[in-house]
């Protein structure tokens, strides 16, 4: 980058480099540096929805079954000298858009498993309430389902019920279809 300085009464104009700020670069590195520890914890699957430079993209398959070690951190300080090259604000964007997901995923866990272990509990109680706010449900499945997962519960059987109930708990919250509609989402977008 060039600055122009004038000077004197002449009006002659002197030019002068000025030097990139050092301890802004090595900021915008280790934040570099974070970006791409991040992407070597994600899944392949995710990974590849990140839209990576093949360089890139190759680098972070590699760090994922490395060691924590020297050639890890060498190879992590390549792909943020490699993400520095290039704009990384798309990339960056993309993984957080994938972290809300997995918060998202655990809060709607969370929901589902409440509502599973209080429909076990108190099943009287708790199936209307749960029929009031969804009186699409089928009424006979559910109860079978709490039935047989208190069964299994009071034998200190495996919790197969259970699980079933988790499911068509979380297919009628439709935490699911919200979860199909969003992948669809992001593969559209590309």
């Amino acid at each position: 980058m060039i600055e122009e300085y004038e000077y004197g009464e002449e009006d002659d104009v002197e030019y002068y480099a000025v030097r990139p700020n050092k301890t802004q670069i090595k900021r915008d590195i280790a934040v570099l540096f974070a970006l791409g520890e991040k992407m070597s914890e994600l899944t392949l699957t995710q990974l590849a929805t990140l839209d990576l430079p093949e360089n890139i993209h190759k680098a972070v398959i590699e760090v994922l079954g490395m060691p924590h070690k020297s050639a890890r951190k060498r190879l992590l300080k390549f792909i943020a000298g490699q993400l520095h090259k290039i704009d990384a604000e798309p990339i960056i964007e993309k993984l957080a858009r994938l972290e809300n997901k997995s918060a998202h995923a655990v809060r709607e866990h969370h929901i589902v498993e409440r509502w599973r272990d209080r429909l076990i509990i108190d099943s009287n109680d708790a199936l209307t309430a749960l029929l009031d706010e969804y009186p699409d449900a089928d009424r006979q499945h559910l109860r079978q389902l709490v039935r047989n997962a208190q069964k299994e519960a009071a034998s200190a059987k495996p919790p197969k019920s259970s699980r079933l109930l988790y499911r068509y708990l979380k297919v009628l919250f439709k935490f699911e279809e919200e979860l199909e509609e969003d992948i669809d989402g992001l593969d559209s977008e590309h």
